[in-house]
């Protein structure tokens, strides 16, 4: 089932997420909707604040970044077409390397895309769909894919880590995503006009 996506301006989205044990309800069914919702978005990531539930859950999917390398894939996108994990609990234990800039996006915030500074390897402990526990280490994309679907889980925005001069120019990109004068090809939930 396709779930709507939070739009920026819920509070929700500002929140830190609680942890889960493994009898949450109906976690699979969540897992399957929260995949078929990304899907159906054309995002790469998801976090579980985005479809409402004050979780420490996301999921991946990286193969369209590595379906977009075409003949010469960027090395930091080598192995994405088989990047698809479920992050449970997750917790960044290091982050290490150099630290490079590239334009992200959100489903929660549409239409907006900015650079964002990142170091480019982690070190993250997290149980995956079958409750196994994992430390693993990503690099490349696949690390800028869980930091950002990791500050969903912590309350962080990639808007907030703009430099100020950015943070004003696209403040009125999103008071209008707020107000819900924004469209997009998958469904959103505005929180000013839920009540």
């Amino acid at each position: 089932m396709i779930l709507p996506i939070i739009a920026y301006g819920d509070p929700l989205l500002k929140k830190e997420s609680e942890e889960i044990t493994a009898d949450y309800p109906s976690l699979d069914l969540l897992v399957e909707n929260m995949f078929e919702t990304m899907y159906q978005a054309k995002g790469v990531g998801l976090a579980a604040p985005q479809v409402g539930l004050n979780i420490r859950l996301f999921i991946v999917d990286g193969a369209p970044f590595a379906d977009e390398e075409g003949d010469e894939p960027d090395p930091r996108a080598v192995g994405m077409e088989t990047f698809k994990k479920v992050f449970i609990n997750p917790v960044i234990e290091e982050e290490s390397g150099e630290v490079w800039a590239f334009q992200e996006g959100c489903l929660s915030i549409p239409k907006i895309r900015e650079n964002v500074h990142r170091k480019s390897e982690i070190l993250l402990s997290y149980y995956d769909e079958n409750w196994a526990f994992h430390e693993e280490r990503f690099s490349g994309y696949a690390a800028r894919i869980i930091q950002h679907e990791y500050d969903h889980i912590e309350g962080i925005l990639f808007t907030d880590r703009l430099n100020p001069l950015k943070k004003k120019m696209v403040q009125k990109k999103l008071k209008q995503i707020a107000e819900g004068l924004v469209s997009t090809d998958y469904k959103l939930k505005f929180y000013k006009l839920k009540r």
